[in-house]
């Protein structure tokens, strides 16, 4: 997981959020409810996911929405999450105002919700950014295409990074990459976990079978990242 540091504030106390941000077709809106319904399973708390208000939003309106109504959404996506935090011990948020942010930037060029995105992103525990490893699939009136996913990406990591947020990429396909989001908040619900759970003793078993040292990606500064993957496929293709 990478670390905001010393200056990192800790996250809000209460309930533990887990946010899922990433690009488009990236498997968020799987990931969030699959996880939610795992933790649950591993540790016998009141877990519960958050789904994507934009989704309901462009359903609702059968448009995307205009530059004047980004911050809406935004405050939105953090009103139900606010509200789930109320009556549940973990939170997991199919995106966050992070998101809105980062597209009304790349659509709009406005940067206005920034500070405002950052500032709710913060009270998450933890970000999970969702991997570029799976295709692109077409979803009605929230798909760009494929050729912006690379774009997007990149400004997520620069916002988490830049701003010192905690977060760990997710990659893999189908039980791996929920296996590889378990592993990634495991240890934040260890002072949570009701007596008799099994999620750490799973964890533990993993962790001694992992080497202590540990590959870390010049690209991105994040151990077995999509770029990983990629530079060990090439390797096996150029293989003789």
């Amino acid at each position: 997981m990478r670390d905001g540091g010393p200056d990192q504030p800790a996250a809000e106390p209460g309930a533990l959020r887990i946010a899922i941000v990433g690009a488009e077709s990236t498997g968020k809106s799987t990931l969030a409810p699959a996880l939610a319904a795992e933790l649950a399973a591993l540790t016998g708390l009141r877990c519960t996911a958050v789904g994507e208000w934009l989704r309901q939003w462009c359903d609702q309106h059968g448009r995307t929405p205009r530059p004047d109504e980004q911050r809406g959404i935004a405050q939105q996506q953090q009103a139900l999450i606010d509200d789930a935090a109320a009556t549940h011990d973990v939170v997991v948020c199919d995106t966050t105002p992070l998101m809105t942010a980062v597209y009304s930037g790349k659509l709009f060029n406005d940067h206005s919700l920034d500070g405002y995105a950052v500032a709710q992103q913060r009270r998450a525990a933890i970000t999970l950014l969702t991997a570029l490893d799976i295709p692109w699939v077409a979803d009605g009136l929230q798909r760009d295409g494929p050729q912006v996913r690379g774009p997007v990406d990149d400004r997520v990591r620069a916002l988490l990074i830049g701003h010192g947020l905690p977060w760990a990429l997710v990659a893999g396909t189908g039980a791996a990459r929920l296996q590889a989001a378990v592993d990634a908040v495991a240890p934040l619900l260890r002072p949570r976990s009701r007596p008799g759970s099994g999620l750490f003793t799973r964890l533990d078993q993993r962790n001694a079978q992992r080497s202590a040292w540990q590959w870390v990606c010049t690209d991105c500064d994040v151990a077995e990242c999509e770029h990983a993957l990629r530079h060990n496929d090439q390797g096996r293709r150029s293989a003789p």
